[in-house]
């Protein structure tokens, strides 16, 4: 037997519901929670008042809202099952002849489609404004300045010392050693004073200075000089330009591979943006298995006590595909495993679960 249109849209209505009820609930405890942290760490800093704490707040809970809704769409589901199973209604459904599978149909169909919407629409909002918290963060908490830009000229490095700072240009890189080309770097005294001028075919990162080769030295009312060893004081090491990369959270998903291709033409890995794409990408099936998994919990509960082991179930459930996904991410990040196994296997998993499970329930 088929199921019915009305009855799809009460179940799609009846799982909406839910989904937007705990959704609401978790994004408020975690604007509360955040909004605490953010006053732990703004104690003491005279310049960083309530409104800007609660604007930072504000800024990053998109992106708190989009690691969240996985958890947020598997305890909505288990909630709606259940409610459905205890007053009955599951079973009714069942004796007419229609299958788990049909059941789940809306319930698969409304994940995938907040899946969609995720991706495509929240994510870049969600990016947009956690790009601004950071630049607020950097401001009023951590007390630095960015020092790195990366476009399609090639590469751009900030560093200071006591005397002044220097602006590198490189048109390419080679991240295994740390070595430019095509160099210009432009010196300043203090803040904005500019005193000079280097330009070299290449240098390369040292413990503690750059080694700049075949350089040309010009500075104001001065002929320029050629040298073939040049040497410049720095405080700057792999791990700190590395760290000074847009973080792939604050790119939204449309901008991405524009971003991965420019880094890699400057000659930089752009292996962390790329995992982050692929998660992204892999999010609407993330959703939708979350859906099987509830389903697993809460089909056959009823009772008052079963309800309790049912959510009980669900939350530890949500914890662990958490600590898998951070596990797995951790992995790839590192280069352990393939970036499309590390994206997918969260999704792929908690799916092949959910569908063995229910397979079970059904035919069982």
């Amino acid at each position: 037997m088929g199921l019915s249109a009305t009855l799809s849209a009460y179940l799609a209505r009846h799982i909406a519901f839910w989904l937007a009820s705990v959704f609401a609930g978790v994004t408020g405890v975690a604007f509360l929670f955040d909004t605490v942290e953010m006053l732990r760490r703004s104690a003491g800093k005279a310049d960083i008042g309530m409104m800007t704490v609660l604007q930072m707040s504000v800024l990053k809970l998109p992106h708190l809202v989009q690691q969240m809704l996985p958890f947020c769409v598997l305890l909505g589901a288990t909630l709606a099952f259940w409610r459905l199973a205890r007053a009955n209604e599951l079973v009714v459904t069942r004796a007419a002849g229609i299958s788990a599978w049909q059941i789940l149909a809306p319930a698969t169909a409304i994940a995938i489609l907040v899946g969609v919407i995720q991706v495509s629409l929240f994510n870049p909002l969600a990016s947009a404004m956690l790009s601004k918290y950071e630049q607020l963060e950097t401001r009023y908490l951590k007390r630095s300045v960015s020092m790195l830009s990366v476009s399609s000229t090639g590469l751009w490095l900030r560093q200071s010392d006591v005397t002044g700072q220097s602006v590198i240009h490189a048109s390419r890189v080679a991240q295994s050693d740390m070595s430019l080309h095509n160099v210009i770097i432009f010196l300043f005294e203090g803040e904005d004073r500019f005193i000079g001028r280097i330009d070299a075919e290449n240098a390369r990162l040292r413990d503690g200075y750059w080694d700049i080769r075949n350089a040309w030295i010009s500075s104001p009312n001065k002929r320029p000089y050629r040298v073939a060893e040049h040497r410049l004081d720095t405080d700057l090491t792999l791990n700190k330009i590395l760290d000074s990369f847009a973080s792939p959270e604050t790119m939204s998903f449309w901008q991405l591979p524009g971003f991965i291709e420019t880094l890699e033409k400057a000659g930089f890995s752009g292996h962390r943006h790329k995992l982050h794409w692929h998660s992204l990408l892999a999010s609407p099936l993330l959703l939708a298995a979350m859906i099987l998994v509830a389903a697993i919990f809460a089909l056959r509960a009823s009772s008052r006590a079963g309800a309790a082991l049912s959510i009980s179930g669900a939350v530890l459930c949500g914890f662990l595909l958490y600590f898998m996904s951070d596990l797995v991410y951790a992995l790839g990040l590192s280069a352990s495993i393939p970036t499309l196994l590390a994206a997918w296997t969260p999704a792929g998993v908690s799916t092949l679960l959910g569908l063995s499970a229910l397979f079970h329930i059904e035919d069982g």
